[in-house]
């Protein structure tokens, strides 16, 4: 996986500059904020900077529930949902590419929960993305 690019301190991420370095992934962007903010008007956002990882994250959040991560990288973004154990039976009977339900079973469990992460490229990522999206909040 690629490393993450926003990593100094010092420099607050901006559109213009998320923008010029995931290049045409923008339009996947765009869509999924587009998205959130069309069906799920609680919705706040936020950018920090984790020292522990040394780099700007942006997240998503419904109240104070995360609901993803995402993490820029070179050319592209990824997009991080820690989903608890008791997601399983929906994860299984979603329809999620089977790649993305072994995802989740095979991730290494951290407080409970698992990670599924969907490196955008594709309109097939997006709805993934989608398709997360909606699992995450029936979850919280």
């Amino acid at each position: 996986m690629e490393p993450i690019v926003l990593t100094d301190p010092n420099v607050q991420p901006t559109e213009d500059v998320i923008f010029s370095i995931i290049g045409e992934n923008k339009v996947f962007w765009l869509k999924i904020v587009e998205y959130l903010y069309e069906h799920h008007f609680d919705i706040t956002e936020e950018w920090r900077f984790y020292n522990d990882g040394k780099s700007w994250l942006y997240r998503t959040l419904r109240k104070k529930k995360t609901i993803y991560w995402v993490g820029v990288q070179k050319d592209t973004f990824r997009v991080s949902f820690w989903l608890s154990e008791k997601a399983l039976p929906m994860i299984e009977a979603s329809s999620l590419p089977d790649r993305i339900k072994e995802e989740y079973q095979n991730a290494k469990p951290f407080n409970h929960s698992r990670c599924i992460t969907v490196i955008m490229g594709s309109e097939e990522d997006f709805e993934n993305v989608l398709k997360l999206i909606v699992l995450k909040l029936k979850i919280n």
